[in-house]
């Protein structure tokens, strides 16, 4: 049975509902933004947000109040600074007050690989000697039944809908992964949906060396979706634009011009098409 090809309009409005576990994975490259922005468009609220590394895409979401808990590892604007509406949320309640669950990257990874193996929690050596279980109390300890050595432990992650963005996908719904992988296989796999959007669709996918393959039989939908990471990169097609995430800062750090630029470039536009066509209107 092949995988559902869908528009991004539809993929969101089947796919995500208010109070949804939502992850949109990508590890510094193939980025969902434009998927995280058509959710903003249709105004999805009290959403449960997972993402390691938590960049630009979550702090518009955060920003224009679609979350209500956030676990993560590490949040801030790669090389620049702090995430201004993440922190505007969670210092001030502003658009509303956030839950954090925080974790480190061993922590994430460990949460999504017992959530892909439909495991109750995973387990790591991490965080013995530091002060973040004190701080997160889903952060618990095991003892080895072989050896009795005492083992961090953290709840499985399994998303409602994890969100990928790729490079190609052919047409049976089968979709091929280059680059830097991050979490985006465990994401997936641990996900009871699995949205993934792509630059390219073709015939017959190239070989996947060094790659990652994700079968069409665990896709609950296709959306051809071309610039869908931008302004991350998508290794292959284009590359991250620097200077985005640098005036992204002064955008995040007012409210009034935050939303004043999200209402023009994200909610007044129909598509990720006219998204990307309102900034080329901008910097002209």
């Amino acid at each position: 049975m092949s995988t559902r090809f869908l528009s991004l309009a539809d993929a969101v409005g089947e796919h995500v509902h208010d109070g949804a576990c939502v992850a949109l994975e990508g590890f510094t490259h193939l980025i969902p933004f434009a998927a995280g922005h058509e959710i903003i468009r249709q105004r999805r609220r009290d959403l449960h947000l997972v993402r390691m590394t938590p960049d630009l895409v979550y702090d518009q979401m955060i920003g224009m109040g679609c979350a209500r808990r956030l676990t993560f590892s590490w949040g801030g604007n790669p090389g620049v600074g702090s995430l201004h509406r993440l922190r505007d949320a969670v210092e001030h309640g502003w658009p509303q007050p956030l839950q954090l669950d925080e974790h480190s990257h061993a922590g994430m990874a460990a949460a999504y690989c017992a959530g892909a193996a439909r495991l109750p929690f995973g387990m790591l050596r991490g965080y013995q000697d530091t002060d973040l279980p004190a701080h997160n109390p889903r952060i618990r300890t095991v003892a080895c039944p072989f050896t009795g050595q005492s083992l961090a432990a953290v709840p499985a992650i399994n998303p409602d809908v994890t969100f990928l963005h790729a490079q190609v996908a052919d047409r049976q719904g089968n979709v091929a992964v280059a680059g830097i992988i991050g979490a985006a296989r465990e994401a997936a796999l641990a996900a009871k949906l699995l949205v993934v959007t792509v630059e390219e669709i073709v015939d017959c996918l190239p070989p996947a060396m060094n790659g990652l393959l994700l079968p069409h039989w665990i896709i609950s939908a296709v959306v051809h979706c071309p610039g869908g990471a931008y302004p991350s990169y998508a290794q292959g097609h284009y590359e991250r634009d620097n200077a985005f995430y640098q005036h992204w800062d002064a955008i995040a750090r007012d409210r009034e011009g935050f939303l004043a630029w999200m209402g023009e470039h994200v909610l007044g536009q129909r598509d990720n098409r006219a998204f990307l066509s309102s900034l080329l209107v901008e910097a002209a």
